[in-house]
């Protein structure tokens, strides 16, 4: 979390809603493979967390002092810890419950919009930053890269419209995307948009492009991946009911990887005006959006834990110690994991 003073950091709203902490140096704030409960506010003092080996002894993951917080994602879903963080010196902050958070955001406070907006942020910076550091270990699967990456959006000049071969609304209300959202909330999003009718092999968006819209699959399935080497690593299959694109649109940044279609699709896309309007919003449609995009980074966050824990099993398999150990450095960073369903 990126430092400042106390009034300027988003997570400072919470304390309204969090008490007061205290440790002693050589404390243990939270163990690996507990149940979170919830998120933790330095004021002052210090913290590492630290992972236990397979081979025994533990690996110093993350450090945290003034102003940092950590375990924000217990406050969005239920998880476990996956390291344990420990005081390296005496410690005072806040710890925020995680019922007690959700209490303020079904209040629809301001302060909780900005916060779970903050934690959208970090989870995204660090989706991003995890995919990146698994690109720097090659995979025995990864197959070649198939065809030119496009340098310029390559959906330009693809007809938008509000009518194509199917009733594609009707789709909607079962879609997981839509869990939740009301016949209200549902129309306020799809309104902003159009829909795509692509057939397999085409692309997306590119790595590296602008990102102008998100895009919902109501019908078919996307390939997003990434290339490195003359290889291809990929991220996933997003099908009916994935939003994809929308980490870009969140970050402000060009696109992270590339996606394609792999399966005959619609989408609707969403342009990145009207997504962010609804997105910075305060209204039942941003509330159920937001939950929508926690839901949709905490399986991808899973997808990429998954990818990592193969990755280590291969390189232990292979001898290769110092990679697993990095590998695992890097999984274990996270402090809490969620766990995902379905």
């Amino acid at each position: 979390m990126s430092k400042g003073t106390l009034q300027q950091n988003p997570f400072a709203k919470l304390l309204a809603v969090a008490r007061e902490v205290s440790f002693v140096r050589g404390a243990e704030l939270v163990r690996q493979g507990e149940a979170s409960r919830g998120a933790y506010l330095i004021r002052s003092g210090t913290c590492e967390a630290r992972v236990a080996l397979p081979g025994g002894g533990a690996m110093t993951v993350a450090n945290f002092g003034a102003e940092d917080m950590f375990g924000e994602m217990a406050l969005l879903e239920r998880g476990v810890v996956s390291a344990t963080v420990v005081a390296t010196a005496n410690l005072d902050g806040w710890f925020v419950g995680r019922d007690d958070f959700r209490a303020i955001v079904a209040s629809r406070e301001a302060k909780a919009q900005d916060v779970q907006r903050a934690i959208t942020k970090i989870l995204a910076d660090k989706l991003r930053a995890l995919n990146v550091r698994i690109l720097e270990y090659p995979a025995v699967e990864d197959p070649p890269e198939v065809g030119e990456v496009p340098t310029a959006d390559p959906l330009s000049g693809v007809k938008r419209s509000r009518q194509v071969s199917f009733d594609w609304k009707a789709f909607l209300p079962v879609l997981p995307f839509f869990e939740g959202f009301d016949a209200h909330e549902m129309d306020e999003l799809a309104s902003l948009g159009k829909v795509i009718e692509l057939p397999r092999g085409a692309w997306v968006f590119a790595a590296g492009l602008a990102a102008s819209a998100a895009f919902l699959v109501v019908r078919g399935a996307l390939e997003v991946f990434t290339r490195s080497d003359g290889k291809e690593r990929r991220v996933a299959i997003a099908g009916p009911g994935e939003l994809v694109g929308y980490v870009a649109l969140i970050r402000g940044a060009p696109h992270g990887g590339n996606a394609r279609v792999r399966e005959a699709c619609c989408l609707l896309e969403i342009p990145r005006a009207g997504f962010m309007e609804i997105y910075e919003g305060n209204s039942g449609a941003t509330v159920r959006l937001h939950h929508a995009i926690h839901r949709s980074l905490m399986r991808a966050l899973a997808q990429t834990n998954t990818q990592l824990t193969r990755l280590i099993s291969h390189a232990r398999l292979t001898d290769s110690t110092r990679k697993a150990e990095e590998l695992e450095a890097a999984l274990a960073g996270q402090v809490v994991r969620a766990e995902v369903s379905g």
